[in-house]
């Protein structure tokens, strides 16, 4: 245990994303000094036009972070759950589990804003248009990579073949904070509240993505409104952006003197909006590993970090992974097995319960 007068202990953080600057605020906060070194202009990584659904759990660690109060964000207080072409489907209640809201909705640029409104008050080292090399980390005990992706051969990937097609949409009727996740044989589509609009995750095979692409206002909206039903009727939309998705993992988040978390440690599908939450759980475990450590960088400081995240890291992505596999495949009879599965997790409380709290708090219901 450091005692008074020992050197604060210091950690490089690669990545000034909206992970790295959680870490390096989460890590100040329990007197560890951080350092972000980011590729990018600070100004750039702000260009991000994704948006974010936070669960309570994350709320709470990004209250904790001084990046929650003034944030941008739409409550979820619904999640409806249901399969094109199917039956059975399951609704999700915040008043069921007695929490606030099932999750939050917000731009990602609103968060990364807010993050680095936080930074900038506590005066944490932002090292701008710098990558980060070995030179960099010398009198550091410990490097982070908190950004980017799990780099080819350093881990395990599966190519969905598919891409996220994202946009901002009005619908007729008020949401009333109500989520969609809604399954087709084309891939999931979720519609998340923000603002009086919906922000949409439509899945589309690369097979189709330049035809989708080359559609206009008008036929989007079409093809909006058949993969998701007539519940809501689309009436305008913003202009679409495209992302590729796959799975990619690091097996071993930790090596000598080095961990990997976020989407430099696992990348996965959008749905379920697992990603930046389970991101948020391995910067909180990593800050409870190191807090106290005279050596953050210490062998079994680390070997503990990464025994304690491996349920959790596994179960968000097996979960992910096994709604895309399972519910890809239009097979009449695996169909009618899902539609089983909802309508079974429709009726039964204590199992949605289960369900809806390990979205919200990960393997070990945080807190």
């Amino acid at each position: 245990m450091p005692v008074a007068g020992d050197p604060v202990p210091r950690v490089a953080i690669a990545g000034g994303g909206p992970a790295g600057m959680a870490l390096a605020l989460s890590l100040r906060l329990k007197g560890i000094e951080p350092e972000i070194f980011e590729a990018r202009a600070r100004e750039a990584v702000r260009h991000d036009q994704r948006v974010l659904a936070l669960s309570d759990g994350s709320r709470q660690i990004l209250d904790w972070l001084g990046a929650w109060a003034d944030l941008p964000k739409t409550s979820i207080e619904t999640i409806h759950v249901s399969q094109r072409g199917g039956f059975g489907r399951t609704v999700l209640r915040a008043g069921e589990l007695d929490v606030p809201a099932l999750g939050w909705v917000a731009a990602a640029s609103d968060l990364i804003a807010a993050l680095d409104a936080a930074v900038t008050a506590q005066g944490i080292v932002y090292r701008e248009s710098q990558t980060i090399v070995a030179a960099d980390t010398a009198g550091f005990p410990l490097t982070a990579f908190a950004e980017g992706r799990v780099e080819t051969g350093a881990g395990s990937a599966r190519d969905y073949g598919q891409h996220a097609v994202l946009c901002n949409v009005e619908v007729a009727e008020p949401h009333r904070n109500v989520a969609w996740e809604r399954f087709t044989g084309e891939g999931p589509l979720a519609l998340l509240p923000l603002g009086e609009r919906y922000s949409v995750v439509l899945t589309c095979a690369d097979a189709v993505l330049d035809e989708v692409r080359a559609l206009d206002d008008a036929a989007f909206l079409a093809l909006l409104q058949k993969r998701f039903g007539t519940r809501h009727r689309f009436v305008s939309t913003t202009p679409r952006v495209a992302y590729p998705l796959g799975l990619r993992y690091r097996p071993h988040p930790v090596a000598e003197r080095q961990v990997w978390l976020g989407n430099a440690a696992q990348t996965l599908h959008p749905v379920a909006g697992q990603g930046f939450n389970l991101a948020l759980r391995d910067i909180w475990e990593l800050t409870q590993a190191l807090a106290g450590a005279a050596d953050p960088g210490a062998p079994d400081v680390l070997a503990a970090y990464a025994a304690g995240r491996q349920a959790d890291r596994r179960g968000a992505i097996g979960f992910t992974d096994l709604l895309i596999l399972g519910f890809g495949n239009d097979f009449p009879p695996l169909r009618h097995a899902r539609g089983a599965g909802l309508l079974a997790l429709d009726m039964l409380p204590a199992l949605r319960g289960f369900v809806a709290r390990r979205m919200i708090f990960g393997a070990r219901a945080w807190p």
